[in-house]
């Protein structure tokens, strides 16, 4: 879709703010003013997130669609397990063929997009069978784990040993994550401390669940199908494990064991040394502060620039940003209260644009740092955003240009399962045909314009926001970046409208000449008392300044910001 960008002009265009604003000049003072919203250099990253499994089969021969068959009456096959809904509806909780392939085949697609980093599920070896304990789980079940398999890589029995659906003959992991270095994206290795596979109520005890073996197959732990309140701590066997419960059945680790410690800690070292350039930590919250403080501290001795962020799954910010507090492990995290606030802007029309300000958190101190939150509408643990195609271009247009490091799902791009639940389709499989469909779907070609310009923006990646006008359907901000040498403001302009709509700005204009972020073009915005901007149906506009601020007014405002 081709991004119509007009600027209103007229007869009386460009005429002066006023007395004091129309001498703006660069004083020594300015010259000085370092304004930014973080220098951490992983905010400059847009970030695809895939379910492997989901994503594009690209190698047939890794989906061992006969595995499981061998173990009692046969039907806890891993492949294609299939969870039949109404109207023709289904989900899935076997294995569907996604592989290592599947993505590499696709990088150039991803990067196409705009996207600079790859996040997938976990990569390392789940058990070979369907679980048959807990509760079956149904088309749009809750929290039930009967019959599902470990296709989504979160119930690890090994933890050094890439699961066998995903690397091919001739693509290790290593391999994959370079391959994906030469499309020049970077890989985000998602991690688990908490848990291991399912442990425990199975009707008779079947290999690998609840069990962890170290990297030269040896095992180490063993659940043995016990009830946790009734692990033995004595026996070296269940020293692993905490017992009382924790998520559904699954194993929980404890976190106070030492040789649980370094087992995990050593097997995210040995896969970060394969070409890991960021992580992502399941879970979060299930763990207590100090064990994540150890973890990182661990982590960052042999790579000390390593960007991490948690799911600590929450809508109240003064709980997540306990996460990125240094003595806490001085992690970021994904900005749950930030998604509750998107998703209702952007699902309903009505929703006045002036709602999303209340996920920001840009003075009030709650956030180590709010500029380093990922920021999401949804993902494989929720419900997808319930919009139409315009709705996703909107949320998008917003993800790009505000504070934050922006996360998509796969397969938000063509509106992929619209609305649905995790067992009502949520994590169904995409295909490559979906990625040919994408490559000139409407959200996804303005996906790829926008994201363009954020990867071009110094000021969009790392810039102060400061809020300038947020109406019903209209918003205006400046995100500006000033740092040793280095300066960029943005301006930027959003219509969520199904109709053009003027934006009108009378304070904190910076009178000079800007340039239009998808043209390439200037603007001469020196002149105007008001500025007037006109903004197509579902429209970003963004206007870069490559000089430092000059407006006194807006430099003190700006300092106000900053962290």
């Amino acid at each position: 879709m081709k991004l119509k960008l007009t600027l209103l002009a007229s007869a009386c265009a460009l005429a002066l703010v006023n007395a004091c604003s129309s001498t703006q000049t660069n004083t020594a003072e300015n010259t000085s003013t370092s304004l930014y919203g973080t220098l951490e250099p992983f905010a400059q990253e847009a970030v695809y997130f895939a379910l492997t499994d989901r994503f594009v089969d690209g190698d047939k021969t890794n989906n061992f669609p006969q595995q499981g068959k061998d173990w009692g009456d046969g039907s806890w096959g891993t492949f294609n397990r299939e969870l039949p809904g109404p109207n023709g509806q289904s989900a899935n909780v076997g294995y569907l063929g996604g592989d290592f392939k599947g993505v590499l085949n696709n990088a150039a697609y991803i990067a196409d997009l705009g996207f600079t980093s790859v996040w997938l599920t976990p990569i390392w070896d789940n058990p070979d069978y369907a679980f048959n304990g807990g509760e079956t789980i149904t088309f749009d079940g809750g929290y039930k784990d009967g019959g599902k398999t470990g296709y989504h890589g979160y119930w690890a029995h090994n933890f050094y040993q890439a699961d066998e659906h995903l690397v091919s003959n001739d693509l290790s992991f290593k391999q994959f994550s370079a391959g994906l270095k030469q499309h020049n994206l970077k890989f985000v290795l998602d991690i688990v401390g908490n848990h291991g596979s399912p442990a425990y109520s199975m009707v008779e005890e079947m290999p690998q669940f609840g069990k962890i073996y170290d990297r030269n197959g040896k095992l180490l732990a063993d659940h043995q199908n016990i009830h946790p309140s009734k692990l033995d701590k004595t026996n070296p066997l269940h020293q692993f494990y905490n017992t009382h419960t924790g998520l559904a059945q699954l194993s929980d680790i404890d976190e106070n064991n030492q040789a649980a410690f370094e087992y995990l800690t050593d097997a995210y070292l040995y896969w970060i040394e394969q070409g890991v350039d960021a992580i992502r930590i399941d879970t979060i919250r299930e763990m207590p502060h100090h064990f994540w403080y150890q973890v990182s501290k661990k982590i960052r001795q042999h790579y000390p620039d390593m960007f991490m962020f948690g799911e600590s799954y929450n809508y109240d910010a003064n709980f997540i940003a306990q996460h990125t507090r240094p003595e806490n492990g001085g992690v970021s995290v994904l900005d749950f209260p930030g998604r509750a606030a998107i998703t209702q802007v952007f699902e309903n029309k009505d929703a006045s644009y002036a709602d999303i300000l209340s996920y920001l958190h840009l003075t009030d101190g709650i956030y180590q740092n709010p500029y380093e939150l990922m920021t999401f509408y949804d993902n494989h643990d929720m419900a997808r955003m319930n919009a139409d195609d315009n709705g996703f271009i909107d949320a998008n247009n917003w993800l790009f240009t505000s504070r934050g490091i922006p996360v998509i799902y796969y397969g938000s791009e063509i509106n992929f399962m619209t609305g649905k639940a995790e067992h009502q389709g949520n994590r169904n499989y995409l295909g490559q045909q979906n990625i040919e469909k994408a490559k000139t779907h409407p959200i996804a070609q303005q996906l790829k314009t926008i994201a363009h310009v954020r990867k071009n923006s110094i000021a969009l990646q790392r810039g102060l926001q400061l809020n300038l006008q947020f109406n019903q359907d209209t918003a205006a901000f400046y995100r500006i970046y000033q740092h040793q040498g280095k300066n960029q403001t943005a301006l930027v302009l959003l219509n969520k409208s199904d109709e053009a709509k003027q934006v009108k700005l009378d304070k904190l204009q910076n009178l000079a000449s800007w340039q239009n972020a998808f043209t390439g073009k200037q603007v001469d915005l020196s002149k105007q008392a008001n500025w007037q901007f006109e903004l197509t149906p579902h429209s970003v506009q963004v206007y870069l300044l490559d000089s430092q601020l000059s407006n006194p007014e807006l430099i003190e405002q700006a300092k106000t910001l900053q962290l």
